[in-house]
């Protein structure tokens, strides 16, 4: 979102905070009374406590067809987005009986009504409703309305300074955060590292305070503390975050254990290991091969409340050969053995490089697949942004090899490779800037179920954590309480979901640990071939590499199988999916493969006996030397807009050069190509680069070829 639009919705806002809200009767809560206003897709509801309980959180939330664009908070409250849609505002300072409270949203329809809940300190429900905003009163003549000061300029400055209480913070306890000589009237985002845990707004002195609390997954480490603005700048402070202490009584004796290695281990695995044992010791772990040799020795410390982890994490290599194998672990006290077999049948096999990469390096990933069939790849950022993705044809050796270079403003954290080849689906972690770790996952069994059925969900995350599993319904609730799931040592557990009772809908599964979160989709009580199926794609022609975005209209909630086939009649993809309550179908995961040939590709989406078919038409033109493609790309978060630069037909390192139409060179590029001689990476467009033409150079040891783009407004 841009500066001006920011300011636009911050105005709307502001503006209706200063007018005195107009009251919606509320048929649903007598203990808490919502009332609302609107002015086009802004709306402020207000929040009146008539009950006898200090109340500390609402949830807000919009119905099927609106969501929200952005929100803000009365000072002393934090608001939190949930993937499914669901605001959560709460306060270390409840409102009392009488008192009230406004919170401004801005959905991307006109008049989005509010389903609300609110909740008192013990979390039990004191209200829930619905609320309309009724429109924004006319202005007669000579009616004083107060003056309001819009955000402008910076949101951090040069002398903006914060501070964190206490100084000395332990992993799982609230922080209170306060700063001064902000932007005055600003939003900003609070992170640990690379992981957002709140955000807030500075008053009309760019001062502000307000609480956050740390995760309870948060290591015990120095981190960084960072205050963000809408324009990636930050500050940030360094601090230690500690570990609660539990005194350990001298006599106590904690048992020697490992967890993390599961008893069977593919190829390319991605290995935490951890344990427990003598307090203020070490232990020493020797590994042995199927023939009985040892083949490797690891040792570590033993902290003072008996736990001990691997200082790296362990990539099982993919050249390691089959068999068991076995690791005698030893704290001088006691002797354990552990064993597990390494296996072969995983489909797909790959692995990084190495574990960390510094930033500016080329991350390199290899591997295998399938022969002769194409797998799709996703790189993902420690956020979850989608930074490149293709469809690659493999040859007959089934050989994966990708790289992907990183540049010294890329954020550092764990990145995921998405492998992904028929019905199987592989994720790949490696570290930038620091070691990668396990993130939290859950994975179906089935797309579709009958109410009578019991899902079978798999979860993986860091061996032993405890997790929490959430349901949300087909109206954006939460189907009962959360679900807490201890991880197994191997860092997996199964859960049984029992759908009695569930109505026919879309669902989804959020499984989260602290900060950490991972969201899937399920259904229940689709069925197939109940009406007629009409698709489309946003346009006609696509160039190799580019992304489809399907659309349609078919019954509701109708299950459908979408496939992408070449000319030759090869079906590159497919895909199960379904039709929301309204019929509709969107469905944006499908790609034309980097080196797709030219002509008229075949898309079909089918239901029972039903289906439809269209064409579109790959234009693949081959030329002799250097190709260059410039379209507009991501907006990625924290740093800026992005231009997404293909080349191909070069070789070895390549320069590239960005220049003005005053031939200014703005910005200079160095990338090492690929074994296919391609170049795939997003250029981040300095900030106050004007729009216009532009001229991108672009030299290998061989040749020097440029072009010409445009940089939109």
């Amino acid at each position: 979102m841009n500066k001006s639009s920011m300011r636009g919705i911050f105005l709307s806002i502001v503006l209706l905070f200063s007018i005195t809200l107009v009251s919606i009767p509320n048929a649903f809560a007598e203990d808490i009374t919502a009332n609302s206003i609107g002015l086009d897709e802004t709306v402020i509801v207000e929040f009146t406590n008539d009950s006898n309980e200090e109340i500390n959180t609402f949830r807000i939330w919009l119905g099927s067809d609106f969501n929200f664009k952005s929100f803000k908070t009365e000072k002393g409250w934090v608001g939190e987005k949930t993937p499914q849609g669901v605001i959560i505002f709460t306060t270390p300072e409840p409102i009392k009986k009488g008192e009230s409270v406004k919170f401004g949203i801005k959905a991307d329809n006109k008049n989005p009504g509010i389903n609300w809940k609110a909740l008192d300190t013990k979390s039990v429900q004191q209200g829930m409703g619905k609320v309309l905003p009724k429109d924004l009163p006319k202005v007669v003549e000579n009616t004083q309305i107060k003056p309001v000061q819009i955000p402008t300029g910076a949101g951090i400055l040069s002398d903006s300074v914060f501070r964190i209480v206490p100084e000395k913070p332990n992993v799982g306890s609230s922080i209170r955060v306060t700063g001064d000589n902000f932007g005055a009237s600003h939003e900003f985002d609070f992170y640990i590292d690379n992981s957002k845990i709140g955000s807030f707004i500075t008053d009309e002195n760019g001062h502000f305070m307000t609480t956050m609390k740390i995760p309870e997954n948060q290591d015990a480490d120095r981190v960084d503390f960072k205050v963000k603005d809408s324009d990636g700048e930050e500050k940030k402070i360094s601090l230690r975050i500690g570990q609660v202490e539990n005194r350990i009584p001298e006599d106590d004796n904690i048992k020697l254990t490992i967890k993390g290695i599961p008893s069977v281990i593919h190829r390319g695995d991605f290995l935490e290991i951890s344990g427990t044992g003598d307090p203020n010791g070490a232990i020493t772990a020797e590994i042995t091969n199927p023939d009985g040799d040892i083949i490797n020795s690891r040792t570590a410390e033993i902290d003072s409340k008996g736990n001990w982890k691997l200082a790296e994490p362990i990539i099982i290599p993919l050249d390691t050969p089959f068999g068991r194998y076995s690791a005698t672990i030893t704290d001088g006290r006691d002797n354990i053995l552990k064993s597990w077999e390494v296996e072969s049948d995983k489909k797909i096999i790959i692995a990084p490089y190495n574990l960390k990469f510094e930033p500016g390096e080329v991350m390199k990933f290899n591997g295998t697949a399938l022969p002769n069939k194409p797998i799709e790849i996703i790189l993902e950022d420690p956020l979850g942004k989608e930074l490149f993705s293709d469809i690659i044809q493999l040859d007959e050796s089934g050989f994966v090899e990708f790289e992907y270079t990183t540049e010294q403003s890329s954020s550092k954290g764990t990145y995921t490779l998405i492998a992904t080849q028929e019905k199987d689906t592989e994720f790949i972690f490696a570290g930038l800037g620091q070691l990668p770790t396990i993130p939290v996952n859950l994975e179906f069994d089935e797309l579709n179920y009958s109410a009578s059925d019991t899902a079978i969900i798999s979860i993986t995350g860091k061996a032993s954590e405890i997790v929490s599993l959430l349901i949300i319904d087909p109206s954006d609730k939460p189907k009962g309480d959360s679900i807490s799931i201890t991880l197994g040592g191997d860092g997996t557990a199964e859960y049984q979901l029992d759908l009695s009772g569930y109505a026919s809908g879309v669902y989804s599964a959020v499984i989260s640990k602290g900060s950490a979160q991972s969201t899937e989709i399920f259904t229940v009580g689709l069925q197939t071939g109940s009406g007629d199926i009409k698709i489309n794609t946003t346009k006609l022609g696509y160039a190799p590499g580019d992304s489809i975005l399907i659309l349609g209209d078919t019954a509701a909630n109708v299950l459908l199988t979408i496939s992408l086939a070449d000319p030759d009649g090869n079906v590159v993809k497919e895909k199960d999916t379904f039709s929301n309550k309204n019929g509709k179908i969107s469905e944006s995961t499908f790609r034309i493969p980097s080196d797709g040939e030219g002509g008229m590709w075949t898309i079909n989406a089918k239901s029972g006996a039903n289906f439809d078919t269209i064409e579109v038409e790959v234009i693949a033109t081959v030329t002799e030397g250097v190709q260059i493609t410039v379209k507009e790309g991501i907006n990625i978060p924290g740093v800026g807009d992005s231009m997404q630069i293909k080349i191909v037909g070069v070789s070895q390192t390549t320069q590239i050069e960005i220049i003005s139409e005053d031939g200014e060179i703005i910005d200079t590029l160095e990338f090492i190509a690929s074994s296919g001689g391609e170049i795939n990476q997003p250029w981040i467009i300095p900030k106050d680069t004007e729009p216009g033409t532009y001229t991108i150079k672009v030299s290998d040891a061989f040749s020097s070829t440029e072009s010409t783009f445009e940089i939109p407004e």
